[in-house]
């Protein structure tokens, strides 16, 4: 589900396909194709927001098209929980020109209405792929999972060839991962800190690392 006009065209732009479009009194359709206007207060019932936008489409999810050992900078989800934390990882991620973006099982649903907000539209421009630690090991990444307190300062990480930025949850961040994936990780990097928090959000901490590694690469 996608709601608002903006988000809705820019999943066309996108070439996504829309299913069904519906549209309450006072908003016009964005589509051209199958569209239904809805009673006063219909909307209201069906949508996860207080004040909906007016327009509301059933999106069709799309096979992802790329294979995960073609890639170069994927952005590692790892059991993020939080739709918000999510949405903003996946903005960060496309926005700073990775490939992809890799979901973790257990973690939230990255079509949840909540997550498509967030991405304010940067979900229908990059892959979102769903894979286990194997996948991720056998893919020949250098996995660089993210710390509070140890490994190599961000500005100072190599963040060139075939890179995996790993993030925890937000909870147990990289500590508690499975057992299946105690020996994935090949390199940890910290954030430099100089006030008193002891940690960033997850989703601040992997839009700093994004941007980053896109800058070394860019200057490669």
């Amino acid at each position: 589900m996608v709601e608002g006009a903006t988000l809705i065209s820019e999943a066309l732009s996108a070439g996504w396909k829309i299913e069904a479009e519906y549209v309450s009194p006072d908003h016009d359709p964005v589509t051209n194709g199958s569209w239904f206007r809805l009673a006063p207060g219909v909307l209201e019932r069906v949508t996860s927001t207080q004040s909906p936008q007016g327009n509301l489409a059933v999106v069709a999810l799309p096979t992802p098209s790329v294979v995960l050992d073609e890639l170069e900078f994927v952005v590692v989800a790892d059991r993020i929980s939080d739709p918000g934390n999510l949405g903003t990882l996946i903005r960060s991620a496309e926005a700073s020109g990775a490939d992809a973006v890799v979901l973790t099982p257990d973690s939230v649903d990255p079509f949840n209405p909540k997550v498509v907000r967030s991405t304010a539209g940067a979900l229908f421009y990059i892959p979102i792929l769903s894979v286990g630690f194997d996948d991720l090991r056998s893919g020949g990444f250098r996995v660089i999972g993210s710390s509070s307190h140890s490994g190599v300062t961000h500005t100072e990480m190599d963040w060139s060839g075939r890179i995996a930025i790993l993030l925890g949850n937000e909870a147990h961040g990289l500590e508690e991962l499975s057992n299946d994936g105690d020996d994935l990780i090949t390199e940890w990097v910290r954030i430099e800190h100089h006030g008193r928090a002891e940690s960033l959000n997850v989703a601040m901490a992997g839009t700093v690392l994004c941007f980053e590694a896109a800058r070394q690469r860019s200057n490669d």
